[in-house]
């Protein structure tokens, strides 16, 4: 079981001095996600969160983006974010080169857009082994 969405839009930085841009972004976050959200909350104790930031120009630190998603996402798609046990986090500028065949067709739109935007996928982890 897994659910994605698309944020379309330049994410904001959990450093940012302006608080009050961070809590307009939670906000749309979470509007995105609800779109589409139709299921139950995860319960499971053990979750994984998958982020594809997409970029051109500057790029924003990886680490900085999570959290407001994660946040964002509390309520609705997971009761806590404290089952989330696994991030995995990329950071992708629209020059490279991308298999579209092998991707999630939301991160593909993405891609196509041309516009910043971060592909979110929450789901089932995987075994540890097969990271290592």
């Amino acid at each position: 079981m897994y659910f994605d969405f698309l944020i379309p839009k330049r994410p904001v930085s959990l450093q940012t001095r302006k608080t009050a841009n961070l809590q307009a972004w939670k906000q749309y976050v979470r509007a995105e996600a609800e779109k589409t959200w139709t299921g139950q909350f995860f319960t499971e104790r053990n979750i994984q969160l998958t982020l594809v930031y997409l970029y051109s120009g500057d790029p924003l630190d990886t680490d900085n983006i999570i959290k407001p998603i994660q946040d964002a996402l509390v309520g609705l798609i997971y009761k806590d974010d404290l089952i989330i046990s696994d991030i995995n986090v990329h950071r992708r500028p629209f020059s490279d080169t991308f298999d579209m065949t092998l991707l999630p067709i939301l991160l593909v739109q993405g891609i196509v857009s041309r516009l910043e935007c971060v592909y979110v996928q929450v789901s089932e982890p995987k075994r540890l082994e097969e990271y290592l």
